[in-house]
């Protein structure tokens, strides 16, 4: 009896503790109107002035974000192209220390100040500048490319402008709460 009536306790506990955390789930999920079925547009491929032959507005899209997880100090925003380099890949975009208040960046944030303005920080993508680089891929691909927001239990990530993505990366997994992503693709 004393073992059936334990049983029915932990039973009990279980099934109230799954309700508390169900009804304080959040859908987490990061997205873009910016980028149409699933595509980059012209405005955001890079431009002329990289000199990989892309004639882009090298403009960031408006990046929207919802469902913030609970103890979330911060946001990471990461571009990165799976599809290049060989396979191993390249950053194209790195947003550190976005206060847990925002919930979006606006089109061309990568390039007007406004990451600033929220009092995020731009760090080193694979081209070597802080800051957005659009979609570029060489002529005849079509690659896919990873934008990725990722919820911090810390306020802000102990890097500058200079911080390399693996620096970056490294920070974020000993950081992340949870990560939420979606993939668009450009062909040249």
């Amino acid at each position: 009896m004393k073992t059936r009536l334990t049983l029915l306790m932990l039973t009990l506990i279980a099934g109230v503790a799954l309700m508390a955390a169900s009804a304080g789930a959040t859908d987490f999920r990061v997205y873009s109107h910016d980028i149409k079925d699933g595509q980059f547009q012209e405005e955001q491929v890079l431009s002329q002035a990289f000199g990989l032959g892309c004639q882009g507005g090298n403009l960031s899209p408006h990046i929207n974000w919802e469902g913030m997880p609970q103890g979330t100090q911060s946001f990471v925003l990461t571009m990165f192209d799976q599809d290049a380099n060989g396979g191993k890949g390249w950053t194209h975009w790195v947003v550190v220390n976005i206060p847990y208040t925002v919930n979006s960046l606006p089109r061309g944030a990568g390039g007007s100040g406004a990451v600033e303005a929220v009092g995020a920080l731009q760090t080193r993508n694979d081209f070597g500048q802080a800051g957005y680089g659009g979609p570029c891929p060489p002529p005849g691909q079509t690659h896919h490319y990873v934008v990725t927001l990722t919820a911090l239990s810390v306020a802000k990530l102990a890097v500058d402008r200079n911080a390399t993505p693996k620096m970056v990366a490294a920070l974020i997994e000993g950081n992340k709460i949870a990560a939420v992503n979606f993939t668009a693709s450009y062909q040249r």
